[in-house]
């Protein structure tokens, strides 16, 4: 018998464990975690660094990087946010560092850092950690107090507890069990992924990084299967923009300008199949017309220089070549001699470049998806199930998601800091 069992050996489970041991020493609690090792996504986020939270500190500005939950957050945000993580693991001897584009690590650089500082806090704190018990049943029992008690059943043990916490990502058997417990689901898509395209614009420099806003239209051909409602049905206006770092990879396009989109559109674009259009501008200070205006003035300047080696804008050498070379414009052609259709061919390629995109595939081995406990059926302020009272709810288990950059963590960190208090309160 356990006060309070946690279900899910991540980050939102041991920090909701943790805070309610501190608050509470006396209890026993156990986190029950399915695999052979624990806090799995810690170790692999950030490339091994782990992306502990990011550098935002007013709640207003910090909810505008979740697609999903944006609106429920912004009071759990007031309670906790990213100042009182980076106090949490200050306390425990572990110093943070902000990184240019606001993202916090471990001053170790190092995933294993945060991951011995829970073990080592579930340990100094009697925390059980139950390895290779995966859920099979969660059932609700009247207790003899007329207080809600729970039957937990894993493929080892059965156990009995007052309080369930369940922190278990997008796990279909867990989601499966909430749903017969009388839970609405949110169906899983994926929402942090990289774009697959096969184009000779981009093929051979897998690399190169530059800055870039990113437009995404509608496919024509998948229109009847897109049952959201998308900004404009006309299949010319942009239905998703973003910007910011674009990278090119050996099978397409990531980076933070792909990652947002993949995540605000994350339904829209399952929709489509992944398949669609998409329209880069790789220099997003200039509009065809302007880049225009720059190149008759270089045709003048540079009058006896071949257009491929005088990079006469900010993108990468090779993208440049790649580009210069897609707008018919030959090695030795000098800027005098081009004519107005290849210019033309040049801007365009540069400012409104379209790319076909023929699948996904999943960011790194951070997989995050869009789905889970439909929100309305959670007390924000507790995070306790409006529907089953007793059994809480922290991390990704709720459909909750954000970009990348930290995000997803400080939502595990909220979560289980608020859902630990109201346990604590309850065991007053």
């Amino acid at each position: 018998m356990f006060d309070i069992i946690v279900i899910g050996g991540g980050a939102a489970g041991f920090y909701t464990a943790i805070h309610v041991a501190e608050a509470r020493p006396h209890l026993k609690i156990a986190i029950l975690e399915r695999g052979k090792d624990v806090l799995g996504k810690v170790k692999v986020s950030g490339g091994g660094r782990c992306n502990v939270t990011h550098a935002e500190f007013d709640p207003r500005e910090l909810v505008r990087n979740y697609p999903r939950g944006e609106k429920e957050l912004l009071g759990p945000f007031h309670t906790y946010c990213s100042g009182d993580t980076v106090a949490f693991f200050e306390e425990r001897g572990i110093n943070l560092k902000i990184e240019p584009d606001g993202r916090m690590f471990p001053t170790s650089d190092s995933s294993q850092t945060i991951i011995d500082c829970f073990l080592g806090e579930a340990a100094r704190l009697g925390i059980k950690v139950l390895k290779h018990s995966a859920v099979s049943e969660i059932e609700s029992l009247p207790a003899e107090n007329h207080e809600t008690a729970w039957r937990i059943t894993t493929i080892k043990h059965q156990y009995q507890c007052k309080k369930v916490v369940v922190a278990t990502g997008s796990n279909p058997k867990i989601w499966k069990l909430l749903k017969n417990l009388g839970h609405s689901l949110v169906p899983a898509v994926p929402s942090l992924f990289t774009f697959n395209c096969n184009d000779k614009r981009i093929s051979g420099i897998p690399g190169v990084s530059t800055m870039a806003e990113v437009e995404v239209f509608e496919n024509r051909v998948y229109q009847s299967k897109v049952t959201t409602k998308l900004k404009s049905n006309n299949g010319k206006s942009a239905i998703l923009v973003s910007d910011g770092p674009l990278l090119i990879t050996h099978w397409g396009l990531s980076g933070p300008a792909i990652l947002k989109l993949s995540a605000w559109g994350a339904r829209v674009l399952n929709e489509m199949g992944y398949r669609f259009k998409i329209r880069v501008n790789w220099l997003p200070e200039y509009n065809f017309e302007g880049l225009m205006g720059l190149f008759s003035e270089i045709k003048e300047v540079e009058a006896k220089k071949t257009v491929l080696r005088t990079k006469a804008v900010e993108v990468p050498r090779r993208l440049w070549t790649n580009l210069v070379r897609a707008s018919d414009i030959s090695e030795t052609d000098k800027w005098a001699d081009i004519t107005k259709n290849q210019l033309e061919k040049l801007a365009r390629q540069l400012t409104e470049c379209e790319l076909k995109i023929d699948g996904k595939s999943t960011f790194k081995e951070e997989f995050v998806t869009a789905g889970g406990i439909d929100l309305k059926e959670i007390n924000f302020k507790t995070y306790e199930s409006k529907k089953l009272p007793g059994m809480y709810f922290a991390g990704e288990v709720i459909d909750v998601d954000a970009i990348t950059g930290g995000f997803n963590f400080q939502n595990a960190w909220t979560g289980g800091y608020i859902a630990a208090q109201a346990i604590a309160n309850a065991f007053k």
